[in-house]
């Protein structure tokens, strides 16, 4: 088999993408649902046969002499493949449904399944350089997402994406110049690449290299400073949009962070410097933060871009204890944020649609309407708290058992007590519409609800979603095996 079979689940959603908006039979509703169902399916097998081969690298071309594309298989690269593929595969479904109200929908798969190819091109990334072009090349491709329904406040929300977008990834241009000046190559490496013949006297100049590429990655991943695009582009983007942008799209800036810390610098640099310590500092404020504005805000889609905020910045609290139960617990965090997060805006996205309101304040009796979508979003709740057995109390339970061993003096145990703190803050913005919603009280009248559940179409992927999502606390041996054997090699 050449290894040459890495651009395939590239390319092929590429080149399917534009075929949605260029060929005349799939205008026609139901073959463009059949065609799109048929190469998300076909994408993800190319992309698990890859993943369950030995590890694979390709060459394709060089940008100048030192300066190669490379793509290759590693843990962080089956990861991600395979967390993109599956997520995209459901929410696409969910949105045959749901973009039936939109305009343009052929426009919106196009850059839906382009996105897709980029994404995956992305997690195959084998240097610096290669993630760094798909990434930017993300940046460009989900921008029309936001933008889809093209009114005033969806241009304002993609102007300032693309602005944040911009400033992060000028953040993280000076960490590649330096690790291209200081290290042994760009290509990920366990362990890091820089050599301390080169690095001796500079050691604090590549500390804030470092920290500016920290902070860059970070911008995607939601992390204060730059996190402010979030809440203002997930109330006007369509809900399969949302869905992705929380849940796979925020994984990709963790993605570069996994890369720069891990692969290239190495977590031996940074280790007890002042980089790891206001990284850490961030990454609690900005699960507190997060968490204190969900709670405040009534818009429901605002109110779970909030939530996302503080919630990526789990996983990134967990990689920047440089522990091994901390990084496994980021790692794990990833997985689960994802499944609950997609999962939570899918059940947004279905009561916007059935009901036309948007606000939390309106979802008095809402689950007598729509009992499986509010059953679905009550787990997946109950999973982001973190209360046993779901999987959310998996990962947050290995993020604070690798807090209190990371040696970071006080740090050490503010973040399991920030941890502690957001997860009340997270029931009381979660749980609360639950309990209005199944229990709206004496005085609601019963008699004019009606039934409004949504579809198979995004009933079953949100079920799916959910059944993973407890699933997996459950049953987290499995995971937890394939998670370790990465996290030992870099930590």
């Amino acid at each position: 088999m050449s290894n040459a079979i890495l651009l395939l689940p590239i390319f092929f959603p590429i080149v399917a993408g534009v075929l949605v908006y260029v060929l005349t039979p799939l205008k026609n509703r139901k073959t463009r649902e059949l065609y799109l169902g048929c190469v998300w399916g076909i994408n993800a097998a190319l992309v698990f046969f890859i993943l369950i081969q030995p590890d694979i690298r390709y060459v394709p071309l060089y940008l100048a002499e030192n300066l190669p594309i490379i793509f290759k298989t590693d843990g962080p690269a089956r990861l991600f493949t395979g967390l993109v593929s599956v997520m995209w595969i459901l929410v696409g479904v969910f949105g045959f449904e749901y973009m039936k109200h939109e305009k343009n929908e052929e426009r919106f798969f196009m850059f839906y399944t382009i996105t897709l190819g980029i994404l995956v091109g992305l997690g195959f990334s084998g240097n610096l350089m290669t993630l760094y072009l798909c990434y930017e090349a993300m940046t460009l491709l989900t921008l029309p997402l936001v933008l889809h329904t093209q009114t005033k406040d969806a241009i304002s929300a993609t102007l300032k994406y693309l602005y944040y977008s911009i400033a992060g990834a000028a953040m993280t241009l000076v960490g590649f110049f330096f690790i291209y000046i200081y290290g042994t190559s760009l290509e990920f490496t366990p362990g890091g690449v820089l050599d301390p013949a080169k690095l001796a006297g500079s050691e604090n100049a590549m500390l804030i290299a470092i920290f500016l590429t920290i902070i860059g990655f970070g911008a995607k991943a939601g992390m204060f400073p730059l996190h402010a695009w979030l809440p203002t582009a997930h109330p006007v983007a369509p809900a399969p949009a949302s869905a992705v942008l929380s849940g796979v799209i925020t994984k990709a800036g963790v993605l570069g962070i996994v890369r720069v810390v891990f692969y290239l610098a190495g977590a031996d640099f940074i280790r007890d410097t002042w980089v790891q310590y206001a990284w850490m500092s961030l990454t609690l404020l900005t699960v507190f933060m997060g968490s204190m504005l969900a709670f405040k805000e009534d818009l429901f889609k605002r109110r779970l871009a909030y939530s996302s905020v503080s919630q990526v910045s789990y996983v990134l609290f967990g990689l920047s204890t440089l522990t091994a139960g901390g990084v496994l617990g980021g790692f794990m965090h990833i997985i689960f944020h994802s499944l609950v997060k997609d999962a939570l805006f899918l059940s947004a996205g279905a009561i916007i649609y059935m009901t036309h309101m948007t606000n939390v304040s309106d979802y008095r009796g809402i689950g007598k309407q729509m009992p499986i979508t509010m059953w679905c979003f009550t787990l997946v709740s109950v999973t982001l708290v973190g209360i046993p057995p779901t999987s959310g109390f998996i990962s947050k339970w290995y993020l604070a058992t690798g807090s209190l061993v990371s040696g970071a003096g006080a740090l050490e145990w503010i973040g399991p007590a920030v941890l502690l703190l957001s997860a009340l803050l997270t029931a009381g913005y979660l749980l609360s519409i639950t309990i209005s919603g199944f229990f709206p009280g004496s005085d609601f009248d019963y008699a004019a609800l009606e039934k409004k559940e949504a579809n198979w179409y995004m009933t079953v992927p949100l079920v799916i979603l959910t059944v993973l999502a407890v699933w997996f606390g459950i049953f987290p041996n499995p995971l937890a095996a394939f998670l370790t054997e990465i996290v030992n090699r870099i930590v």
